[in-house]
């Protein structure tokens, strides 16, 4: 009887070795989630251009030294012109371009750019284009969904799911909300705005970071972190985290979901950089590693 027992509390424990637990199961399907939409014909690993416009008029084709370069297999030399005037772009293709406009023959008109909400998408073939603001700035984002480097892609690397890493967090509001110049990759700053502060304790020390509201159809709160294992394991120049809006004046942040920004799959990314005042002198060995290759 007695081996009996030790053989059904063997097994169970086997058992539940191989079995995730709910949380882990539930982070894993949201990181399945994640490198899908990575993976998308429309995602981050889809980019093979950006370029900036400048004011007045800006080429588009395959000709060395348009403005904006595309593929020579997608579309003529010249294939049209986006006309920059203010904060204004409009759009004018040439005759015999072969260019669609949101899925339909190419007219001349104004364009949507991302900050408008859903841009209007140029297509030329397989290559979609389409208009970007960042901060005073205008450019063309470029994808193809064959890009190399998305056929190429087999997931992101993370730690083990570790629910020590779940924390909850003290919101602390400002009176007033406060806009910061975020920097970003480009060298540029980027306005967003800081409703106030997250404290938590990490190994009974009390800790802060600042995080930005990300607004839009279904508003969160936006990490932008480094940490101790930046460039040792993690993507050097930091990581993202989102979280829900405080709720009772508390906020859970589950860093086994710190995620890489865009400029860790794509040259084309206008990724922003973590603050002073999120960089945490520790190790948080939970969410994504650093992708390989890079």
């Amino acid at each position: 009887m007695n081996r009996w027992i030790a053989f059904l509390l063997s097994s169970a424990l086997a058992l539940s070795a191989q079995t995730p637990d709910a949380y882990t199961q539930a982070v894993n399907a949201w990181h399945a989630g994640r490198e899908a939409r990575l993976a998308a014909e429309d995602g981050w690993l889809s980019l093979i251009g950006r370029d900036w416009l400048n004011q007045g008029e800006n080429t588009i084709g395959s000709a060395p030294g348009s403005t904006v370069l595309l593929p020579g297999w997608a579309a003529p030399a010249k294939a049209g012109l986006f006309v920059m005037e203010g904060t204004t772009v409009r759009f004018r293709p040439l005759p015999g371009s072969g260019l669609l406009l949101n899925g339909k023959p190419a007219t001349e008109a104004v364009l949507k750019s991302d900050a408008d909400g859903t841009p209007d998408v140029l297509s030329a073939g397989r290559v979609k284009f389409y208009l970007i603001r960042r901060g005073t700035h205008l450019g063309v984002r470029v994808k193809d969904p064959e890009n190399p480097a998305r056929k190429a892609f087999h997931g992101v690397p993370r730690y083990p799911v570790d629910a020590a890493w779940r924390v909850e967090a003290e919101f602390i509001p400002y009176a007033t909300p406060q806009v910061r110049a975020i920097p970003t990759v480009l060298g540029t700053t980027q306005s967003m705005t800081a409703p106030g502060l997250l404290t938590f304790k990490v190994g009974g020390r009390e800790v802060s970071l600042e995080p930005m509201l990300e607004e839009g159809e279904h508003p969160e709160l936006f990490l932008i972190f480094k940490d101790a294992t930046s460039a040792h394991g993690t993507y050097p120049a930091g990581r993202f985290l989102y979280a829900d809006l405080p709720k009772g004046g508390k906020v859970t942040l589950d860093f086994n979901r710190a995620i890489n920004p865009p400029c860790a799959f794509t040259l084309f990314a206008t990724c922003p950089l973590p603050p002073k005042s999120n960089f945490l002198d520790f190790p948080v060995p939970a969410g994504e590693k650093e992708p390989e290759g890079h």
